[in-house]
């Protein structure tokens, strides 16, 4: 049986919990309010930004990036240290991704910033609002998701950037593990994806809800969707990806709506976290699943797998946040 360790603060909760993941073994909470909790032998609490917007981690694992309202992009590293790594006074930074060799990217309005690992500074932009970044796998490419499409473009090259054009509003970007695919968040209650390589177009449609969580299996056999009253698991295992293909739908509880997913680091296994609060643990290939948490205060905003697989940190819209031990 799964045991839950609760985060526990003075004032109750932490409000909004943008991100809850782990440094390393330990465990790390970022509010949208800017503060950083860090769950060790001792509770530790870090005053980062002035109104966090994003959180992402490193490749390695060893850093959190946050970005904010304060127009600062700041990295707390694994023994728990902080340091500013970009400023743009003024601007709200708003979507925000980490690459290969530790490189990070980040934008704001129509403008961004690739800063690799060694300080350099990299300016791009877009013809419209960024909306998502994402680093291509392997190599210094980035997909920008805006207004009618996802611009895929070259960071060390001043070449026009490759257009995936699909009309309608685009709000977040993820790449297929292995890079061949892109898919897309959108205003409306879908997602869209592309294969770069000869512009094929993938619809997944029929969503209740907005989507505002994907994540993708270990090997890239299945992407994970929020949006309805059941993960939505489209696969991509195939050459073609889910072109003609229906997708899974796995812990449906009535009509309670998914908020969160993520895939577990190791096995075909999905995290899901509900509107109430509960959070299920599932097996893809059957649909068996387990109870992680029962019902609780809020939807859940987060939800982030140990590396090892062996425990999960989630957080709550309305500032319920802890860790499951799934070894109990």
């Amino acid at each position: 049986m799964a045991s839950v360790i609760p985060l526990l603060v003075d004032a109750g909760d932490i409000g909004y919990v943008e991100w809850a993941g782990f440094l390393g073994s330990t465990a790390v909470f970022a509010s949208a309010e800017g503060q950083i909790h860090i769950l060790a032998e001792r509770q530790q609490v870090i005053n980062s930004h002035d109104g966090l917007l994003a959180a992402a981690l490193t490749q390695d694992g060893k850093g959190l990036i946050t970005a904010g309202e304060d127009g600062k992009v700041e990295r707390l590293d694994i023994d728990g240290r902080t340091s500013q790594i970009f400023e743009q006074n003024g601007k709200w930074i708003d979507s925000l991704a980490t690459g290969p060799s530790g490189a990070i990217a980040c934008s704001w309005g129509k403008q961004g910033m690739v800063i690799t690992s060694d300080g350099s500074q990299k300016p791009f932009d877009c013809t419209r609002t960024i909306e998502g970044i994402a680093f291509q796998p392997k190599g210094m490419r980035i997909a920008l998701a805006r207004y009618n499409g996802v611009d895929l473009k070259w960071v060390n090259t001043k070449n026009p950037p490759q257009f995936l054009e699909w009309l309608g509003s685009h709000i977040g970007v993820v790449y297929s593990p292995d890079g061949r695919y892109v898919v897309s968040t959108m205003q409306e209650n879908a997602l869209h994806g592309w294969r770069p390589a000869d512009d094929k177009h993938m619809r997944m449609t029929g969503y209740p809800a907005k989507i505002k969580s994907v994540s993708w299996s270990n090997k890239g056999k299945w992407l994970a969707s929020s949006g309805a009253p059941a993960a939505i698991v489209w696969p991509f295992g195939g050459k073609d990806g889910p072109m003609g293909k229906a997708p899974k739908e796995l812990g449906a509880m009535g009509q309670t709506l998914v908020t969160c997913v993520a895939c577990h680091p190791n096995e075909d296994v999905v995290a899901i976290g509900y509107e109430d609060g509960m959070i299920l643990a599932v097996r893809i290939e059957d649909d068996k699943n387990a109870v992680l948490r029962r019902a609780g205060k809020g939807a859940i905003s987060t939800i982030n797998w140990e590396k090892n697989g062996n425990r999960l940190a989630f957080g709550s819209e309305a500032g319920d946040a802890g860790v499951i031990d799934i070894e109990g």
